[in-house]
């Protein structure tokens, strides 16, 4: 789904003319443009289905397989509360049943969910119920570790906060299994 970019530039416009700046001003005359520019990547996930890039599925066979885990899956998100944004780390793990997906699968699901306007809350639990829906897992497990700029530059600025959002699903909703997971994410994460 693409934005209405002509839309978006007048809106941005307004915004400058209503905080009292001249839109017409060299630093600012491009200024909407580039932010349509941006609004375009950051909202790209709008109208995408997140579960498209798990439909090529490897078969495991007779195998058994344990938890496959990838770890630090840089994303940014835009916060649907203030539209600013926020940065983080995803961490997914998931117990295959009988197909796995190549893992450079697994972050092209975080970034078209993340690339909607979002809490993280949220955005955590459907990365899991995407993974439990594309690839029918044993068990899931999400966790996101993530800067919110809504926090760190106002209102209590609190610039090194940050907020974990953690969703499991079947056999990693068990508490040990959970623990032994965090511990190998790391980063204090218990």
């Amino acid at each position: 789904m693409a934005i209405d970019r002509a839309r978006v530039e007048a809106a941005v416009a307004d915004i400058l003319a209503a905080i009292g700046e001249d839109v017409a001003r060299p630093g600012l005359a491009q200024t909407p443009s580039r932010v349509a520019d941006s609004y375009e990547e950051f909202f790209g996930g709008l109208g995408l289905d997140p579960a498209e890039p798990l439909r090529d599925t490897v078969p495991l066979g007779d195998s058994d397989a344990e938890t496959v885990l990838l770890r630090d899956i840089h994303f940014r998100s835009m916060c649907e509360h203030h539209l600013l944004p926020f940065t983080g780390v995803a961490h997914l793990a998931y117990l295959p049943r009988e197909r796995v997906v190549g893992l450079g699968r697994l972050p092209k699901v975080v970034e078209i969910l993340a690339a909607r306007p979002q809490v993280q809350e949220r955005l955590t639990e459907e990365i899991a119920d995407t993974f439990v829906e594309g690839l029918d897992p044993r068990g899931v497990l999400v966790v996101l570790d993530a800067r919110h700029a809504c926090v760190t530059t106002r209102g209590t600025r609190q610039t090194d906060a940050s907020t974990v959002t953690i969703a499991s699903r079947g056999e990693l909703s068990d508490p040990v299994v959970r623990a032994e997971l965090i511990a190998l994410i790391g980063r204090g994460l218990q």
